[in-house]
């Protein structure tokens, strides 16, 4: 039997993680490898410069730009605040009708031009600093740019996520992997908590986990009319709508994750169970999504203390076999679950008149269906 590959989704209560940490420019990198960091540690420090304002001094004082450096009170390298002076004229008899020119913003001076009589002043640099997001090893330096940090650790990957990078204690707020998230189920005692949930959180829910301070949330599918609500409000963008493009950035108060899709979709037995069984750890989130070229999963990482490495299971390296447990992410069948029970060699039609290679699985419902193989995600063996 040939060999057949697919990406997929990973869920493992054990596997080997690396996290690429990486500055948007170059500067330091403040550790070395082999180094044991946390998840705050600082592995990288860089500086974005600040914005050039200029000032046209030469304009403002009426006066021809070759005149401007005998008028100015600074000179390149001097630091000044908003509304210094940086120059003024000698007015009528030393005294009267003095024309003045004051600094509009704080910085640096970097540039007096005798050709246009202009003053440039740097802003502040914004400082950039990159943390180890989850605790590990470093296992390798990239110099100037960053690291890469290495954990034992269990993995759930999602299909959809908003919210960017954070850390807290995982905290299970539903009795089963098919229970939806209300807002009756969140309480101010998950103020700073990452709450997992089964088959939905409600627009109510999104609203009360703000209120309260939650930090993540973890659920099988959301309604995307919700989402899009709730964050059309908490953006101040009224008809805000979620795209093709990378997720992550949003300014909201919380990172959701999404396991299944969107709509109603109980969450994965294992994957509830799992996640529920890590209750009281604390773990690594990010809701990135990127669904086109160079695709991104959103991620619950939960660092394991003194866990050895672990080779990489068929699974893990994309590898379909009998038996593979996968997803099907396409109509009539999406969001279900299955069990790979023939891999076809020859080519098969569909309704779109396409040949395209197929697959025969076993769903959770029990039927035995036939579905393309692009239809379809691996979900790592637990």
């Amino acid at each position: 039997m040939g060999t057949a590959y697919t990406p997929g989704l990973r869920v493992s209560a054990h596997t080997t993680i690396e996290k690429v940490r990486r500055l948007p420019l170059k500067g330091d990198v403040l550790v070395k490898q082999g180094d044991t960091v946390s998840s705050g540690t600082v592995v990288a420090r860089t500086e974005i410069p600040g914005i050039m304002q200029t000032v046209k001094v030469a304009e403002k004082l009426g006066v021809e730009p070759t005149d401007v450096v005998g008028l100015l009170k600074v000179k390149i390298g001097d630091k000044v605040s908003q509304n210094d002076l940086l120059g003024e004229t000698k007015g009528l008899l030393g005294r009267f009708f003095r024309s003045e020119v004051r600094s509009p913003v704080t910085g640096t001076v970097e540039l007096v031009s005798s050709t246009t009589g202009h003053v440039g002043i740097r802003q502040a640099a914004t400082p950039i600093e990159k943390d180890a997001y989850v605790e590990g090893t470093i296992s390798r330096v990239i110099a100037g740019e960053g690291v890469v940090v290495t954990c034992e650790g269990a993995l759930v990957q999602g299909i959809f996520g908003v919210g960017g990078e954070r850390q807290a204690e995982l905290v299970t707020v539903t009795n089963s992997h098919a229970d939806p998230i209300t807002d009756t189920n969140i309480t101010p005692s998950h103020k700073g908590k990452i709450i997992i949930g089964g088959s939905n959180i409600s627009g109510a829910g999104l609203r009360k986990a703000a209120e309260c301070g939650v930090l993540g949330i973890v659920v099988g599918g959301v309604v995307d009319r919700d989402l899009m609500d709730y964050l059309a409000v908490a953006l101040n963008s009224p008809g805000y709508d979620i795209g093709v493009a990378i997720t992550g950035h949003e300014a909201i108060p919380f990172t959701l994750i999404v396991t299944e899709g969107f709509g109603t979709i109980n969450m994965a037995e294992r994957t509830f169970q799992l996640l529920k069984s890590l209750q009281g750890q604390v773990a690594s989130i990010n809701g990135a999504t990127q669904i086109r070229a160079g695709v991104i999963r959103p991620e619950v990482i939960v660092p394991l203390k003194n866990a050895t490495p672990i080779e990489a299971s068929n699974a893990q390296s994309g590898q379909l076999n009998i038996g593979t447990p996968i997803r099907v992410i396409r109509e009539p069948y999406f969001g279900i679950l299955g069990t790979v029970t023939a891999l076809p060699s020859e080519l098969v039609q569909v309704e779109s008149e396409t040949w395209v290679r197929v697959l025969q699985t076993k769903l959770a419902d029990g039927r035995e269906v036939t579905v393309p193989r692009a239809n379809i995600e691996i979900i790592e063996t637990i």
